[in-house]
């Protein structure tokens, strides 16, 4: 009985965890997220983003990024909460995002950065089901690292195929 259990091995044990690593920590509203490093270019303070008519409230416009042009989300708008009035906290957060053929650069608006944190197998916890007609496919999960619990995003999936290709079409 016993040498069976030493052979059985739980998925937390024999399955290397793909989330598991270096995260760049942030807060939108009250609620804290964080997104792989990996995909982090750049981290800025606000500046002016530039309008583009017809585009969904969410997104705030375009950057001029060292002669690139970046589209810019507002992550509070595109999750629901409210607007708010930006701070000297608020950043923009410039992601690579792999889009259809080739990755675009976004720009995310945060409130505040918090800081960079090695999450380990062990503090990840599966995303929770919210039931039928609930779909949240850019939580890959929840982390509870230094007393705190963070949602971890998958940065690609926060935008649909659609609305990245819409976004590509902007810095075109």
């Amino acid at each position: 009985m016993q040498a069976a259990a030493a052979h059985d091995l739980s998925p937390r044990t024999s399955v290397m965890d793909h989330r598991v690593g270096k995260y760049l920590s942030f807060h939108v509203g009250p609620e804290e997220f964080a997104i792989g490093v990996l995909g982090v270019r750049e981290i800025m303070g606000m500046q002016d983003v530039t309008a583009v008519p017809h585009t969904p409230v969410y997104v705030k416009g375009i950057i001029n990024l060292r002669g690139k042009v970046v589209p810019v989300i507002d992550l509070r708008l595109k999750f629901g909460m409210p607007a708010t009035e930006y701070t000297a906290r608020t950043c923009i957060v410039v992601v690579d995002v792999p889009g259809d053929g080739a990755s675009v650069l976004m720009g995310v608006i945060v409130d505040a950065v918090s800081e960079v944190v090695n999450i380990m197998s062990g503090e990840i916890e599966n995303a929770p089901d919210f039931g039928e007609g609930v779909s949240i496919p850019y939580l890959i999960g929840i982390a509870k690292s230094k007393g705190k619990v963070k949602l971890l995003l998958d940065i690609e999936k926060v935008l649909t195929t659609s609305e990245l290709t819409d976004l590509g079409k902007l810095v075109n």
